[in-house]
């Protein structure tokens, strides 16, 4: 071979080489996750938002190969995380646990914040409120307490569960919207949770708790509480024995909390169709149906579209319910 053709290749050969060696840190930086994430979670340790989500961070972690570090960031009734996740980097290492108070915050005067401003990966929990009563209540299924509330004085039976204007007041009005009643015509007492308006409830101090089943749990499982329906399509098949309203009452409401995986704005299609597709494998696995079954959590998957969807419905149900108890200030 021509001395001058073997420098030739030789030469061809190294620039190919070194082209290569260059291509490497970029094609590297260019794949996605290359750096731990951070899932924000805007309420606090402890409780079944964050369980839920470092269940979640915990599986997101074997799916994409990289670390997911939760990071409580409470506050504002939930708008200091929510904004977080709102104002972050949309580079898809900032992800956050959306709840269903992003549907109401806004409404409430809260902030400005509402589902509109995030990109939806995946809808990973929903849970609707039951419709509890005390053992000792001399109603003892749902028909017999919708005629107990319609033939009462308005204001005579008491309901809590939450704070007014919380979740639960809200699948109150609508139920009782849904049934031809006015609003207050069972009377809101606010309470700071589930526990303790079931603990009010038992004691006798007010007459309807409706709250997730997970939350009544503990007294219904006592036996110092039944539930005598459940606000939605179907009935939840942790808790086969209880009735839906419409197949109970003929009454067609339904309503629930629900927790779902979201990013900021702008997020690219090509992230946030890999985040959608680890989460669905995350909703799939059988560690995380364990881990919501063993909290009588409700399962319940939609990706990005099908969640943003549920948001927007939620969105408009909780205005209307908010606008007839004259607690919307939006």
């Amino acid at each position: 071979m021509n001395p001058m053709s073997r420098r030739g290749i030789l030469a061809t050969t190294a620039a190919l080489a070194g082209a290569a060696t260059l291509a490497r840190p970029a094609l590297a930086q260019a794949r996605y996750p290359a750096r731990p994430l951070q899932m924000i979670v805007p309420w606090g340790a402890g409780g079944g938002t964050d369980a839920t989500a470092r269940i979640i961070a915990a599986l997101l972690e074997k799916e994409l190969g990289q670390p997911v570090n939760v990071v409580n960031r409470t506050g504002g009734s939930g708008v200091v995380g929510h904004s977080a996740i709102a104002t972050a980097a949309p580079d898809g290492y900032s992800i956050g646990i959306i709840t269903v108070e992003i549907t109401m915050m806004h409404w409430q005067g809260l902030t400005e914040l509402t589902y509109a401003n995030y990109t939806p990966l995946g809808l990973m929990n929903r849970d609707a409120p039951g419709v509890q009563v005390s053992a000792s209540s001399p109603y003892k299924d749902i028909k017999a307490l919708a005629e107990g509330i319609k033939n009462s004085p308005p204001g005579k039976l008491k309901a809590s569960g939450t704070g007014q204007g919380g979740i639960w007041h809200l699948a109150l009005v609508g139920w009782l919207q849904a049934m031809g009643l006015k609003p207050d015509h069972v009377r809101w007492v606010p309470s700071n949770g589930a526990a303790p308006g079931m603990q009010d409830l038992v004691a006798g101090g007010i007459d309807i708790v409706p709250c997730s089943i997970p939350e009544a749990r503990a007294m219904l499982d006592a036996g110092r509480a039944r539930s005598l329906a459940i606000m939605a399509q179907q009935r939840d098949p942790q808790f086969p024995d209880i009735p839906t309203l419409k197949e109970s009452l003929g009454v067609d409401y339904q309503t629930a909390v629900w927790r779902g995986i979201g990013a900021p704005l702008k997020l690219p299609p090509e992230i946030a169709s890999t985040l959608t597709g680890a989460l669905e494998r995350v909703y799939k696995s059988a560690e995380y149906s364990d881990f919501m079954k063993s909290r009588g959590f409700g399962m319940d998957w939609g990706d990005g579209a099908g969640f943003g969807k549920v948001m927007a419905e939620t969105d408009a149900a909780m205005g209307t319910a908010m606008k007839a108890a004259g607690l919307a200030k939006s």
